[in-house]
């Protein structure tokens, strides 16, 4: 059955982050770029957000020694979804930032989301952008399943209740304004997130239920993951 569909009054930008390199993935081409079940990662994660709503603008925020790359795999794939591509930054915040700068309408809703995250559902992105909209924002969390150790000076280590905190996932939703403003405060070393952003500049952070399943591929156990769950 088909998510159900979230009709929303405000107009939907994504800005898709692809910056990471292939270091973990003990590859020479950028994670973002490899195959996955015969097409780029990054082209999987694009026709979520299309599939979702074939009417969402959608920035791509790519590394400048990237961009040509990225249009040649397009040709080849001959891939044709609508996209805008910024140049991203020296950091995710940068690049965030580009993406955010390039969108030149106010009143809509912009969801921030991984590349390298090509699982997320249609119900995940519509509660998404609605949760935006009634509240804000919103940000996707899930449970931790493993035990948790809090790595202290000395080698020393210590116990922490997992039931306390939970994994945040993207696509972290807001709207743009308060983003926008949000960013115009300056970078921290402390920014892991866009969440962390808007929560510096004074807001509270809404979150919804995640996916296990939308899972970040950064290592080849991870694209092991993402092809069994395609498969699925």
């Amino acid at each position: 059955m088909l998510a159900p569909f979230f009709m929303s009054s405000m107009k939907k930008y994504a800005i898709i982050v692809a910056g990471g390199s292939g270091s973990r993935m003990k590859s020479d081409v950028p994670k973002q770029f490899l195959e996955l079940q015969g097409k780029p990662i990054l082209m999987h994660t694009l026709d979520r957000f299309y599939e979702f709503d074939p009417s969402i603008q959608l920035v791509l925020c790519l590394p400048a020694a990237e961009i040509d790359f990225w249009k040649q795999l397009c040709q080849k794939y001959n891939y044709t979804r609508a996209h805008k591509i910024v140049e991203g930054g020296s950091t995710r915040y940068h690049s965030v930032e580009n993406g955010l700068l390039s969108i030149q309408e106010e009143e809509v809703l912009v969801a921030i989301h991984d590349g390298v995250r090509p699982l997320l559902s249609e119900d995940l992105l519509s509660r998404s952008y609605q949760t935006a909209q009634e509240k804000g924002n919103s940000v996707p969390a899930v449970p931790l399943k493993d035990s948790v150790r809090r790595l202290k000076e000395s080698s020393k280590n210590e116990h922490v209740d997992r039931a306390s905190l939970v994994a945040i996932q993207t696509p972290q939703s807001f709207q743009l304004k308060a983003i926008k403003k949000a960013f115009q405060k300056g970078y921290q070393d402390h920014f892991t997130d866009d969440a962390s952003v808007y929560e510096a500049n004074g807001g509270e952070i809404f979150l919804i239920e995640g996916e296990y399943s939308n899972i970040k591929i950064t290592t080849p156990e991870d694209m092991l993951l993402a092809e069994a769950y395609l498969k699925k």
